[in-house]
């Protein structure tokens, strides 16, 4: 079995120990005594009295003191030995034998006075013995009482006897101090041990051997009980023996206590020990702490921290642990007498006077972590805090919230907010751990049930009516309860609302009830936009159902008692004409919407046509009767708006001659077939977008010009005959979609341009203007009843862009010169718009290509670098790049050139390509060029020279050439003779 099991704690079920019955044998070479210490020893109880009984020679030592036992000693030797030689002379007659005897005696005498001797360190551990059995209180036991012994039996205290008697009563004493494994330690048992070990004067090495002896008895027990309980107990036992050893040694118990070595536990395993009995012992000095805590209990804790060798650390968790439990009790209390008197008056003080002192307690705290000497008090002194505990969590957040609110009934309680009760509840909101909004939340509706009774209270006792400043008064109010002025005014509007609705029960606002709302509004200081805001939504709502009503009935059941319904509710609910229209607007909206919606889903624009005819009858058959009704108006009495064609006329006159604006413009004789053509009150212009509107106005525009189309069998379709009714439909259509003039213009006009683009189109096929077109086009505009001016725009638009695509194909091939680009530009042709910037700058490019390869050797550089760019509207500076890259180029390459035509015998190639180069040359002036053949050069020279040049370019020439003036003359001098043998320059040539 291992001993180092005894440290480990575990749930199995070790092989049972032996409780704690210290019985242990004191021996001695004759006899043996059984000594029993109480298990708990304490100062003032007294051992049993078992003393040790001496026997034989053990009497007469006891009785001898060491010079008296030392005389007899001497004498016992003499006596022997006299003896002997008496017997030896009378046996054996001579001397010899006398002396034999004597010999003989004497050393029986000295074995007899050894004996006497050797006795004397029993004798006096014995008397030890018995004299600590017969002390009361074994702490009575000083160090000159051993001494005493000792010296009487003339013994010395490291005689192995007297030493293990020594010994023998410290391992009793310290095992009777070691309490039970489920008893914990009171804290004084190592002063005890330190002071008893100093009483017996035994060496620590010596005393520390007792301790691992009493492990050693611990573990025996240990094996020889067989329950699992008792074998916790042993190792609780073994603990509370390592901490007590620790306290009593000291750092040297770590090489004085060898516990790894012996049984095999582990350095984690001690430190393990050590700390849970100090932690235990700790929190056992905490319990007499209370909340009068004072200054000097926390300095006796600080000690007693480094009395029980316990960390910071530990100290201040434990001190922690210790008040946030005194609080949580307190917390508990508070809350079980709100339980127990939910309705008592006399429970919620109590439990607010249980707050109060974790307030104070936790205030007392406060203070005392800013004392001036807080080094020497307890760690952990601080506000308490609940993190960790029986509170923390969502568990419990409830009854702290209940505590929160009974608090802040009681603080409101007297009628206002004290400013120290302010400052309470701030603190317990963060004793608590509640959240800011969480707060808020309980002490609105706490305060706002307090401001309502108040407020009633003022109210029915008529002070409110009777002040001069309502405002005033009410601002008192909340002043006093430390309630929002905010949240007060949405209380008044509330009470408001609930008034309203107590008296519109009945469908209807009478005068007095009228001044009844007037009188509320004006002593709660509820601002007109509120009240307007709540006549609007509460008989808002009522009104609403009456149009819903009257929409629903449809055009047979709209009559004269749905019509009085109607005017009764707009009037008798003392609504506004605006927010009457208002309301019956947002139902009609949704079914305007309704019927868009089912027009946008149809197949085809005859059908979206047919469902926003109904939407347009409806609107005529319904809609404008109920209008007339929240007006207040008759159909006789209803005045006629001006039309929409007399807005369309005066703001866009010049689009009179469209056909189909004509058209919509409102008939007498068609209005008196249709009837009432409908209000302009109700539209969609805020539900729709304007694309949306005019989308729907342009499908019931094509309806009107193309007629109805019919499907018949064998796919045939008919279509009807075109009714100008359809038109004033549209007009209609126009004001529910909230169309102005401008916009419906802009419908007719597009719609006029789109079809007189398409037959244009259709005309100018391939861009050109001939007598016979332009006729056409003049008729198809006096169709159409486009203007003039638009048409040419449209005509000319088509023009320009076939012409655009033409002069772009002739840049692209490459057919188009910069003299031709003049000639449009001077013809108004917009040569920037018809033609990209890349293909400007390929066309330049191109003409820069044409002068540097044209063989006249000239090169202008106004007409290049200004003019060209700024016909063909290009930089000037990336011009200018793209002709100093391209002469460059065509410098080498035009020499190149030169010379193969040289060798081709084609004499004005060769001249052409000289020009090139030296037109290249002016562009970008150039260094003399090397060629491997010098006679070619000298050939090309004397060609160049009889192509009558001007003297520049000959000397140009000469010098790019690389051909000094001597050379340059004597070519001048024999070229006539080197041209005129055919048969020299064949052999030149070649």
């Amino acid at each position: 079995m291992n001993p180092s099991h005894t440290l480990i704690p575990s749930s199995h079920c070790y092989p049972p120990l032996l409780p704690f019955t210290f019985a242990t044998l004191c021996t001695s070479q004759r006899r043996r005594f059984r000594v029993f210490f109480p298990r708990c020893f304490s100062a003032t109880s007294a051992p049993p009295q078992v003393p040790k009984d001496l026997c034989g020679i053990e009497h007469l030592v006891d009785k001898l003191s060491p010079p008296v036992r030392l005389a007899t000693s001497v004498v016992v030797f003499a006596a022997a030995a006299s003896a002997g030689y008496g017997l030896g002379s009378k046996l054996g007659g001579c001397q010899n034998v006398a002396i034999g005897g004597a010999v003989a005696f004497g050393v029986a005498g000295t074995a007899a006075a050894y004996a006497l001797n050797a006795v004397a360190p029993q004798v006096a551990a014995v008397n030890l013995h018995n004299y600590v059995v017969g002390l009361d209180n074994p702490f009575l036991l000083k160090k000159e009482d051993i001494d005493g012994i000792s010296n009487r039996y003339g013994v010395s205290k490291q005689d192995d006897a007297f030493k293990a008697e020594i010994c023998d009563i410290y391992s009793h004493f310290v095992s009777s101090l070691l309490p039970p494994g489920d008893v914990e330690l009171k804290g004084d048992e190592a002063d005890k041990i330190i002071s008893f070990k100093n009483s017996l004067g035994i060496d620590d090495p010596d005393a520390a051997a007792m301790h691992i002896e009493v492990g050693r008895n611990i573990f025996r027990q240990r094996l020889e009980v067989g329950d699992c309980e008792a074998d916790i107990e042993q190792y609780r036992a073994f603990q509370k023996l390592i901490y007590m050893s620790y306290l009593v040694f000291g750092e040297a118990s770590s090489f004085l206590l060898p516990w790894k070595h012996v049984f095999k536990v582990t350095d984690s395993q001690v430190e393990v020990a050590i700390r849970d009995n100090a932690q235990r012992l700790y929190a056992s000095k905490l319990k007499s702490v209370g909340r009068d805590i004072d200054a000097e209990q926390l300095v006796t804790l600080r000690e007693a921290q480094h009395l029980y060798c316990l960390s910071d650390q530990l100290a201040e968790n434990l001190f922690k642990e210790h008040t946030r439990k005194l609080v949580e009790g307190s917390i508990s209390v508070a809350h079980g007498i709100l339980k127990s008197h939910t309705r008592s008056v006399y429970g919620v003080i109590e439990a607010v006077e249980e707050l109060d002192s974790i307030l104070a307690f936790n205030n007392i705290l406060i203070s005392l972590k800013n004392h001036p000497d807080v080094d020497h008090f307890a760690q952990g002194v601080g506000p308490v805090s609940l993190l960790g505990g029986e509170y923390d969590g969502d568990r419990k957040i409830e009854d702290l919230k209940l505590l929160y609110r009974a608090y802040i009934a009681n603080a409101l309680s007297s009628g206002r907010m004290e400013d120290n009760k302010v400052a309470a509840l701030n603190l317990l909101r963060k004793f608590f751990g509640l959240g800011k909004r969480e707060a808020e939340a309980i002490m609105l509706d706490v305060t706002s049930r307090v401001y309502r009774k108040k407020l009633a209270q003022a109210v029915s006792g008529g002070s409110l009516e009777m002040t001069d400043s309502k405002e005033t008064f009410l601002q008192k109010l909340c002043d006093e309860l430390h309630f929002d002025p905010q949240k007060a005014c949405e209380i008044h509007e509330e009470i408001y609302r609930q008034k309203l609705q107590q008296l519109v029960a009945d469908g209807e606002l009478s005068d007095k009830d009228a001044a009844a709302l007037l009188r509320l509004g004006v002593m709660l200081c509820i601002p007109q936009q509120t009240i307007d805001t709540a006549h609007s939504d509460i008989c808002g709502s009522l009104f609403e159902k009456v149009v819903k009503d009257a929409i629903a009935s449809g055009v047979d059941g709209n009559g004269a008692e749905m019509r009085k319904s109607v005017r009764k509710a707009a009037h008798g609910l003392r609504l506004t004409g605006d927010t009457a229209m208002s309301i019956a607007s947002k139902t009609v909206r949704k079914i305007f919407i309704n019927y868009i919606k089912r027009a946008r889903a149809a197949g085809n624009c005859t059908e979206s046509a047919k469902e926003l005819k109904k939407m347009i009858a409806f609107n005529t058959l319904v809609v404008t009767e109920l209008v007339n009704d929240i007006k207040g108006e008759s159909d006789d009495e209803s005045t006629e708006e001006p039309g929409k064609d007399d807005v369309i006329q005066t703001e866009d006159e010049e689009w009179d001659s469209l056909q189909t604006l004509k058209k919509i413009r409102q008939n007498k004789e068609l209005e008196a077939k249709l009837g009432n053509l409908g209000h302009t009150e109700i539209t969609l212009i805020d539900d729709l977008s304007e694309r949306d509107r005019t989308d729907l106005y342009k499908i019931y525009l094509l309806f009107c010009l193309t007629g109805e189309e019919t499907r018949v069998p064998f796919g045939a379709q008919i279509t009807a005959k075109k009714d100008d009714s359809e038109y004033v439909l549209l007009n209609q259509l126009g004001g529910i979609l909230g169309l102005s003039g401008k916009e419906i213009v802009e419908v007719h006009r597009s719609l006029a341009e789109q079809a007189f683009r398409q037959q244009a189109e259709v005309i100018l096929v391939d861009g050109q203007l001939t007598k016979a077109r332009v006729e056409q086009l003049n008729n198809l505009q006096n169709q159409v009843g486009l203007p003039q001016e638009y048409s040419q725009k449209i005509i000319n638009s088509i023009t320009t862009t076939k012409m655009a695509a033409a002069i772009e194909t002739a840049v692209t091939q490459g057919k188009l010169s910069i003299k031709q680009i003049r000639e449009l530009k001077e013809a108004s042709v917009e040569i920037d718009n018809m033609v990209s910037e890349d293909l400007r700058e390929t066309l330049f490019k191109k003409t820069v290509g044409d002068i540097f390869s044209s063989g006249t050797g000239e090169f202008d550089e106004e007409e290049v670098y200004e003019r060209i760019p700024l016909d063909l509207n290009i930089n000037k500076e990336k011009a200018r790049g793209v002709v100093l890259e391209l002469a460059e180029t065509r410098l080498s390459n035009s020499l190149i050139q030169a010379v193969a035509l040289l060798r081709q015998r084609n004499r004005e190639g060769v001249v052409s390509s000289l020009n090139n180069m030296l037109a290249c040359d002016k562009a970008v002036p150039s260094r003399p060029h090397s060629w491997g053949v010098q006679e070619e050069l000298a050939d090309l020279y004397t060609i160049y020279m009889k192509s009558n040049a001007t003297p520049e370019k000959l000397s140009r020439l000469q010098y790019l050439l690389g051909i000094n003036d001597s050379t340059a003359a004597s070519l001048r001098e024999m070229g006539e003779r080197l041209l005129s043998n055919n048969a020299e320059v064949e052999e030149f040539v070649f």
